[in-house]
């Protein structure tokens, strides 16, 4: 097709929209001449599609729009209109992310547009040109790869593997700085690696990871995460565990040690998901154990409303680390996209600071503001985009997202390549105080409504 469109007009810009941009696209990014992004939050895609979508798609190398719409639910919801604050959010996602923006209508049959809709545009727009000098050229800088699972299992935008929306929402809510990615990947790129949930090694996969941890990179692994394609073993030896099979008991309860549990209670935590037994090796260390129940809950021994409680009997290992590679038994990203226990993101939070000393980005701020960090040549200077937006489930149908709830002096960290001049709160240029410190630069952001882009100018 886009041959023949060749043969007419050598200059058009060319998308075949299927309403999800993935790992599909990779073998066929010669047909296009950029990424459009459909990602309606309230007609089916959800606020976490555009973010996992876009984070994998701009390393494809074209150029990225993120493409919402302006209604209140999906296309052809005439006069409807989507509310103020849901188009900030939804428009500057798009920019902190590295995508150019689009807002979609729908003109009425008898050709006239809705004035109050292009009011409702043009107002979230005029900051998006504000905006515009700190995105242009710029590129995001990320210490942490994801790999998807829809690389193996498929996915389309009201399909996307639970694991992979588990990872997005977890590292979003702890502010880091990651790429999603496919077993192509440059993965020497990034720091640490994640593998969640449900990511089989054949050998050449396994070859690769190993050379990449004998280039100083760093694993962290769950459940089915390493095992090979036909689940019967574990693939990836770095882990320093051998798989015994599927965990005997469901519900168990993870009990986490010293600082891997940082932040979490000095008991039993129920992993409401059945993980996998494993052995740890001579040369690994078990971070967290798993306790077991009495029995399994089942007709023949029955307890209570949900599952029977933990016999504080510790079976076999939950947390294993081995050098600079991390493995969790337990499906810890796909539990956080069904019910979010805290216990699981803090476990995987303090999973990554053993593995990520210098995290390129730290907040001193509530799990709902997230901070994307890029990078302009010219000028030179690290750009900062810091988003306040709570989205809430008021219908039955979607979120929606009405109020602008501000934050106060919050607290930022950033990992700098190089000494840095001045910091700026942008468009405005109001300076804020700062401190340098081993490499980092640390101030306080007096007021977050919203979006704030913050500028770091590189000396």
């Amino acid at each position: 097709m886009t041959a023949f469109v060749r043969q007419h007009n050598a200059d058009c810009t060319i998308f075949y929209n299927a309403g999800h941009v993935g790992p599909r696209h990779r073998q066929i990014t010669d047909a296009y001449t950029h990424l459009e992004l459909e990602s309606l939050p309230s007609g089916g895609w959800g606020y976490l599609h555009f973010p996992l979508t876009i984070r994998y798609a701009r390393n494809l190398g074209l150029d990225c729009m993120g493409m919402t719409g302006k209604f209140h639910t999906t296309w052809g919801d005439f006069s409807s209109f989507k509310n103020p604050a849901a188009l900030e959010y939804e428009c500057f996602m798009m920019l902190a992310n590295g995508a150019k923006c689009s807002v979609g209508d729908q003109l009425h049959p008898e050709g006239e547009i809705c004035q109050a809709t292009y009011d409702l545009v043009g107002d979230v727009y005029s900051r998006v040109e504000a905006a515009e000098p700190w995105c242009r050229g710029a590129r995001p800088l990320t210490d942490i790869g994801v790999m998807t699972p829809e690389e193996f299992t498929g996915g389309s935008h009201g399909d996307l593997p639970e694991a992979a929306m588990g990872a997005v929402r977890m590292l979003q809510e702890g502010a880091q700085q990651f790429d999603i990615v496919d077993s192509h990947a440059d993965l020497a790129r990034y720091k640490v690696l994640i593998l969640p949930d449900a990511i089989e090694v054949n050998e050449n996969l396994a070859t690769k990871l190993s050379a990449y941890v004998d280039g100083g990179g760093a694993l962290l692994a769950s459940h089915r995460s390493g095992l090979d394609p036909a689940g019967e073993k574990m693939a990836v030896q770095e882990f320093g565990v051998q798989l015994k099979g599927e965990a005997p008991y469901s519900p168990d309860f993870l009990t986490p040690e010293a600082e891997i549990g940082d932040g979490l209670a000095e008991t039993g935590h129920v992993m409401y998901l059945r993980g996998v037994e494993v052995e740890a090796g001579s040369s690994a260390k078990v971070l967290a154990s798993v306790a077991v129940p009495y029995f399994n809950r089942t007709h023949e021994h029955f307890c209570s409303h949900n599952h029977t409680p933990s016999s504080g009997r510790l079976e076999y290992p939950g947390i294993v680390q081995n050098g600079r590679c991390i493995y969790f038994a337990h499906p810890v990203f796909t539990q956080y996209t069904q019910n979010a226990p805290r216990w699981c993101k803090q476990l995987v939070l303090n999973a990554l600071g053993r593995l990520l000393q210098e995290p390129l980005v730290q907040l001193d701020a509530p799990s709902t503001a997230l901070a994307t960090l890029n990078q302009q040549d010219e000028p030179a200077r690290l750009v900062l985009h810091l988003l306040h937006y709570i989205p809430e489930r008021r219908g039955a149908r979607f979120d929606v997202l009405e109020d602008v709830i501000p934050l106060h002096d919050t607290g930022v960290s950033v990992c700098a390549p190089g000494p840095v001049s001045a910091v700026r709160c942008v468009p405005l240029g109001d300076e804020i105080p700062f401190e340098l410190d081993e490499g980092r630069v640390r101030f306080v952001l007096p007021r977050l409504e919203g979006y704030q882009i913050i500028e770091l100018d590189l000396a």
